[in-house]
C-alpha cells in the first residue's frame, strides 16, 4: 500500500541521514519483489548496517527510526535484533550491525535501498541469499523420521507431566518437519509466495488441506 512505502521511504531517509550507517536492506514483504504478498498484517523486516565497527555503539538509540515519539515499546532480541512497535500496531523486525556481525545471516527476498561505495551491504545480501538457497533443500524422507522421533518424545514429556515442553516438541518442531516433508515431496505445489527460509509460512495456501488436518 501507499503507506507501507511511504514508512519504508521514512526509514531510508533516517538510516541513511545516520552517520554510522553503511546501507539498508529491506526483507521478506518489505522487498520490492515480494510487494505482491503484502496485506494489513505485514511488518517491516530489514537490515541496518553499520559501518564496520560501529554496531555496539550504534544499537542503544533507535531515535532514527521514523516517528520514534510514536513507538509504544521496543524490545532486544539477541545481541543485534530488535522488535518495535508502534501505536498503530505497525511491527518492526531488524538487526542493526555491520556485515561481519551478520556473517552467518540467511536472507530470501531483499532490496538493498542504500550501500557503501565499496559495495560491503550487497555482496553481503548476495551471501545471505545463497545461505538461504543452500538451506532450502528438503530431505523428505528424513524430515519424517525426524517427524516421528519428535512426536515420541513428546509424548514421553507430557506423560511425565511436561506438557509445555511436550506441546513445543510436537506442535512446533514435529510439524516444522512435516511442512518440510510435504514441501519436499510435492514441490510442484510450492507457490511462488513460500517463504525460502519458514517452510510453514503462508503453507496454507499452497496445501490446504493438509494444512487443515496438521492444525486439527
Amino acid at each position: 500500500s501507499g503507506a507501507f512505502e511511504a514508512f519504508s521511504a521514512r526509514l531510508a531517509a533516517g538510516v541513511r541521514a545516520h552517520p554510522d550507517m553503511a546501507g539498508l536492506v529491506l526483507l521478506g514483504s518489505a522487498a520490492d519483489s515480494a510487494a505482491h504478498r503484502r496485506d494489513d498484517w505485514s511488518d517491516h523486516d530489514f537490515f541496518a548496517i553499520t559501518r564496520s565497527g560501529r554496531g555496539r555503539a550504534v544499537r542503544p538509540d533507535l531515535s532514527w527510526l521514523p516517528e520514534d515519539h510514536r513507538v509504544v515499546l521496543a524490545a532486544r532480541e539477541g545481541e543485534i535484533g530488535f522488535a518495535v512497535m508502534y501505536d498503530d500496531g505497525h511491527v518492526l523486525e531488524f538487526a542493526v550491525s555491520d556485515a561481519a556481525e551478520l556473517s552467518g545471516a540467511v536472507a530470501g527476498d531483499a532490496t538493498v535501498v542504500f550501500d557503501d561505495g565499496d559495495g560491503t551491504v550487497g555482496s553481503f545480501v548476495a551471501s545471505a541469499q545463497e545461505r538461504a538457497a543452500a538451506a532450502d533443500a528438503f530431505d523428505p524422507a528424513n524430515d519424517v523420521r525426524l517427524v516421528l522421533v519428535k512426536l515420541l518424545v513428546g509424548v514421553g514429556r507430557a506423560r511425565r507431566g511436561e506438557v509445555l515442553v511436550a506441546g513445543s516438541l510436537v506442535r512446533q518442531w514435529a510439524v516444522q518437519h512435516l511442512v518440510r516433508a510435504i514441501r519436499g515431496r510435492f514441490p510442484e505445489r510450492s507457490s511462488s509466495l513460500r517463504d525460502e527460509i519458514d517452510p510453514a509460512r503462508r503453507f496454507e495456501t499452497d496445501f490446504p488441506v493438509e494444512a487443515s488436518r496438521i492444525a486439527s
